[in-house]
């Protein structure tokens, strides 16, 4: 079966919808796990116009997709992408935890609820950078 998936693959049409397709699941699921580690609703929380969740939310999901292009550049199979992927998305978490854990004036959850855009800047732009330090490991 792997044969014949790899035979799919070289073909570029079908192979930009394989990955764009794994892609998009694998950034639901993680996106899941996420909401599962967070003391808030994410997605009510945006509803409601909370610009610092939707920024930290936006970071994870640039990041989660980073590790994907990374990993599509530097000619991993799709089985390679997924893993890395769920790699970064592991390193992704660590990260965030790190920053509860160095800022202990404050919980970094209960601000982001509270719409502190600047640790919801902060909580992005941490994501944005660490996948671009994860991503570069991929192609080395």
């Amino acid at each position: 079966m792997e044969q014949a998936l790899d035979q799919w693959l070289g073909n570029p049409y079908f192979a930009f919808v394989a990955y764009f397709s794994v892609a998009i699941i694998a950034l639901i699921i993680f996106l899941y796990c996420f909401e599962l580690v967070v003391r808030y609703k994410t997605w009510d929380e945006i509803r409601n116009g909370n610009l610092a969740v939707a920024m930290a939310t936006g970071g994870k999901i640039f990041g989660i997709c980073n590790l994907f292009r990374f990993s599509i550049q530097s000619g991993d199979s799709l089985y390679q992408s997924i893993l890395w992927a769920a790699f970064g998305f592991v390193l992704l978490l660590v990260a965030y935890f790190l920053f509860e854990f160095f800022t202990p004036v404050f919980r970094i959850d209960d601000e982001l609820r509270r719409d502190n855009r600047a640790v919801g800047f902060i909580a992005m732009i941490i994501s944005i950078s660490l996948s671009y330090v994860i991503g570069a490991t991929v192609l080395s």
